[in-house]
């Protein structure tokens, strides 16, 4: 895993590429690549690349980046891992294409100079990457198909800019802080900015399981090469073949595959351990495949003792497993000293993530670069209420009051903040108005905020045209209509959630510590061999088929503990720590009606940041 960055001057009236800024936007990402920096330029100046490299597999100065083809014509600068590199290089080989590294890197050259864009259908693996043709004079980018790794880009009509963080684009200096509307009134409702937007005006994120190419006539549309909504579609079609019995011998052979492909690397990988069955299984799949690895779990003075502490039922399952386990339990007084280096390594405003800066920077202690990670587990197997409670919030009514919301929940409540209403819509009509609709259903469920409450926080304009920005930019994925309830929720929880909020936060967590996290739960072979047996209700309740994978069973510690999730006591801190003071300037935020701790975070957050200068009330 590392940082990528480019810059593309593709018209005739646009200077050639700064090397300055170039080099200031890759060495931004210094933390995402400690182990060596690269650049390369064209001869005639018009695009350049950076990377900075952080050595995972072929740990050779040939494995080093930008690299290119022996002749020249293509050029690559890749971050991510790619699992099932060493088939492909054998498939490259038989029809003699030589290799001069043992890098996942050049299999990438190799499969772009025989596929074209197609290439990405034969990948798996988590990955964000550019190649430049030089014949063509194209650059061609691509992003992993469940948004695993980020990809973030700018284009003026002139000149067109990515990396892999939005502050390292800032960090270039060619362009401006402004805050996006849209980025704005999409963090405050969601708690992280749904994509293709971001934070700041001008800057998009190339969406999950999209390419995009940019000629000498500039960039053209992002396109499609997977849609989780169809994968759920077909996959629930195969599942249905599937003879009734063989779910759990399909789910072991699913995962341990998973696990298998996600320790591919040449240094040690190390596991997060909590006291969940996502995290446990994982651990003990490894353990069975011969991997003895590191396990790690983080914890809070404020918890030691108490039904939430993770602690003791994580020790019990490394015990169990015969690995060796590290307990970080955190202090107030070390959240006081830790909190300013979080925000200030923050890519983009979100109200998750120090729970995994903790564990991370744990694990990064001890050595390790390479970690996995239980994520991603309750979107595929249904282990959240929501799988419960939006199928319900959509029956609550009468269906045809759901075409109010063919527009989409924003547009909706955009139309109804756009006229003034003099009074708020009654408390619980956004409920009602939920019926036969996921997405507003989903909205009223996990939302930290209703659309019409922004006005508490922003002033009416920024709002407004916020929340226009949302509907028009097609932030939500198509939902195909086949799907049945649990699919849907799955699909909302996978695009919106994992997506925007789990995945970014341990992208950017995880490289300001240098230390590159995988989820085997999150992987495209996984997704379509599962997510079909899961919405036929053929794994059972939940999660519960987990604990009937592995050899040596689960601890009882695990078993019977109930599901409280991953978190620490950010409560406490946002009310202990000056540097997260801002929410008390808000009136409605200090009253009863703003109940959602992380709503609070969230404005707080946001409120400390400069650019935010009268952007708040």
């Amino acid at each position: 895993m590392c940082g990528i960055n480019g810059i593309y001057a593709y018209s005739p009236d646009a200077p050639g590429v700064e090397r300055t800024e170039l080099l200031r936007t890759r060495d931004a990402m210094q933390v995402r690549g400690p182990d060596g920096a690269g650049s390369w330029y064209s001869a005639d100046g018009r695009i350049g690349l950076g990377h900075r490299r952080l050595a995972i597999i072929d740990l050779s100065e040939l494995g080093a980046q930008p690299m290119s083809t022996s002749d020249g014509r293509y050029t690559v600068s890749f971050n991510g891992e790619i699992y099932n590199y060493a088939e492909l290089r054998e498939q490259l080989a038989l029809t003699g294409t030589s290799f001069r590294s043992h890098s996942d890197t050049e299999v990438l050259l190799h499969l772009y100079r025989r596929d074209g864009a197609d290439m990405v259908r034969h990948l798996r693996g988590m990955y964000a990457f550019a190649i430049w043709d030089a014949q063509e004079c194209r650059l061609f980018l691509a992003r992993d198909r469940h948004g695993i790794k980020p990809l973030y880009y700018a284009d003026d009509g002139k000149t067109f800019r990515f990396a892999s963080q939005v502050q390292a684009l800032l960090a270039g200096g060619a362009l401006q802080r402004r805050v996006s509307p849209g980025g704005l009134t999409g963090f405050l409702i969601w708690g992280s900015v749904p994509e293709p937007l971001t934070f700041y005006q001008g800057i998009r994120e190339l969406p999950a399981g999209h390419t995009l190419h940019v000629t000498l006539h500039g960039a053209q549309a992002p396109l499609a090469y997977w849609r989780l909504g169809d994968a759920l579609v077909q996959s629930i079609e195969a599942a249905r073949a599937i003879p009734i019995g063989q779910e759990i011998d399909i789910l072991r052979q699913a995962l341990a595959d998973s696990v298998r492909a996600h320790l591919v690397a040449d240094v040690p990988v190390g596991a997060f351990l909590s006291a969940g069955l996502d995290s446990t299984t994982l651990v003990g799949l490894a353990h069975e495949a011969g991997r003895n690895i590191q396990t790690f779990t983080v914890t809070a003075d404020e918890f030691l003792g108490k039904p939430g502490d993770e602690a003791p039922a994580a020790a019990e399952a490394a015990r169990h497993f015969g690995v060796p386990h590290t307990v970080a339990s955190i202090a107030l007084d070390h959240a006081h000293e830790t909190i300013p280096a979080f925000l200030a390594a923050m890519d983009q405003p979100t109200v998750d993530g120090i729970n995994t800066w903790m564990v991370t920077e744990a694990t990064r202690r001890a050595g390790l670069k390479v970690v996995i990670s239980g994520l991603g587990g309750d979107e595929l197997l249904g282990g959240y209420e929501s799988f419960d409670r939006i199928p319900a919030i959509q029956m609550k009514a009468f269906g045809w009051i759901s075409q109010r919301w063919v527009g989409g929940a924003y547009g909706h409540a955009y139309a109804l903040l756009a006229n003034w209403l003099k009074q708020m819509p009654p408390r619980g009509s956004e409920k009602w108005s939920a019926t036969g609709n996921p997405q507003a259903a989903y909205l009223w469920q996990r939302g930290l905020l209703m659309p019409w409450e922004l006005a508490k926080l922003l002033p009416r304009d920024v709002y407004l045209a916020g929340l226009e920005e949302l509907h028009l930019a097609s932030t939500w994925e198509a939902m195909p209509q086949e799907l049945p309830p649990f699919a849907q929720v799955s699909l909302l929880e996978s695009t919106r959630y994992m997506r925007n909020q789990l995945l970014r936060d341990s992208d950017w967590v995880g490289m300001a510590h240098s230390l590159e996290l995988r989820t085997p739960l999150v992987d495209q072979r996984l997704t379509e061999q599962l997510a079909g047996l899961a919405a036929l209700g053929r794994f059972g309740k939940g999660k519960t088929a987990l604990a009937r994978i592995l050899a040596n069973g689960l601890p009882d510690a695990v078993l019977n503990r109930p599901k409280s999730g991953f978190t620490l006591p950010i409560w406490a801190w946002l009310h202990s720590v000056d540097e997260l003071s801002g929410w008390k300037r808000n009136t409605w935020l200090r009253s009863r009606h703003a109940r959602n701790p992380y709503t609070r975070w969230g404005y707080a957050v946001i409120a400390r940041m400069p650019e935010m200068q009268g952007l708040l009330l």
